[in-house]
């Protein structure tokens, strides 16, 4: 076989999945908003089943649920038979998927649920099917042309069930005004932890700031540089900030100036400030540029200014690397 034609087959196998991926409209019906009616009104967990296929697509919406606050997990229905039905409670839901939903194993979970009175999402194909008969709501999903050369592999159908779970997860987020700042919380590790981490998030506060009054000498600046260890010091007059004083910028001027020597003298006025709104990636991008090692931070109403900015924090470059940004 031409090797050139292996991009031919994965072309053709790509086109007719997206072609048949343009059903999912016909599962945005009245099934599809109590689905999101009753996730969004759960007071308990969100649990997810299926089986082979079909349970790797539930273990993955699992994942996305529980990724962005949702209380989920998956429950193996084989294993359910051996002691795991415990777990499922009256106020829990069920999110069964089974493309052609006659599958063996789901009967005893089903009987579990609906004995137990425990809400049931049915997603399959068949509108006969044993699962969509059992189920509370039923969430019919269209039949679609398998992209593998026998017709017969699980490809466009399995695709098509992640896509749906996928739509209800982003719809049920979108309903609980689902953030950034949230997901932050919920995926602190990991790249996705790290950019989206603000300014705020890292910087150096309260009684760790090295400040000192623009009226104050070298001498007691050098202290309170000595003891906060960021290699800085903030000049402040009337509680905003006035400028800076740099470890480079004591030996840059080491031989005109003695610890008496007002700090006004050599300090660097109008230093850069941000946001604390910034995207920490941001900041390092802007510290790196600059070639500095540390930025005052302000908060945003103040950061728009050009005079009378307050400290809020400084962020240094140990901060970005303790959170892995580089």
């Amino acid at each position: 076989m031409n090797k050139k034609n292996y991009l031919h087959l994965a072309k053709k196998a790509a086109s007719l999945q997206i072609n048949e991926l343009k059903k999912i409209k016909k599962v945005f019906n009245n099934s599809f908003i109590k689905a999101v009616d009753l996730i969004l009104n759960c007071k308990g967990k969100v649990i997810l089943a299926g089986i082979g296929k079909s349970g790797l697509i539930a273990r993955k919406i699992s994942a996305t649920f529980s990724s962005v606050g949702i209380p989920s997990f998956f429950c193996d229905p084989a294993q359910a038979l051996h002691g795991d039905m415990g777990q499922i409670e009256k106020k829990d839901i069920l999110l069964i998927f089974s493309y052609s939903g006659n599958t063996s194993e789901l009967t005893n979970m089903l009987k579990y649920a609906n004995r137990f009175r425990i809400k049931i999402i049915g997603v399959a194909s068949k509108q006969d099917s044993l699962l969509l008969k059992a189920s509370d709501i039923k969430i019919l999903l269209p039949k679609v042309k398998e992209s593998d050369v026998t017709g017969m592999v699980p490809t466009s159908s399995t695709s098509i069930t992640l896509l749906l779970g996928d739509c209800l997860a982003t719809t049920v987020t979108s309903k609980r005004k689902f953030s950034k700042e949230r997901f932050k919380v919920l995926h602190p590790g990991g790249n996705i932890g790290g950019s989206l981490l603000l300014a705020k998030d890292i910087m150096v506060t309260g009684n760790k700031l090295p400040v000192i009054n623009c009226k104050k000498n070298l001498s007691e600046a050098l202290k309170i540089m000595n003891k906060k260890n960021l290699g800085l010091i903030v000049v402040l007059q009337n509680k905003y900030i006035h400028g800076i004083v740099t470890d480079g910028d004591l030996r840059r001027g080491i031989k005109t100036i003695s610890k008496k020597t007002p700090l006004q003298k050599f300090m660097t006025k109008r230093p850069l400030v941000v946001s604390e709104n910034m995207p920490a990636t941001k900041a390092l991008a802007i510290m790196n540029e600059k070639k500095i090692t540390s930025l005052l931070v302000s908060s945003s109403a103040q950061s728009k200014k050009k005079n009378k900015i307050k400290l809020k924090g400084i962020i240094h470059i140990h901060s970005l690397l303790k959170y892995g940004l580089r």
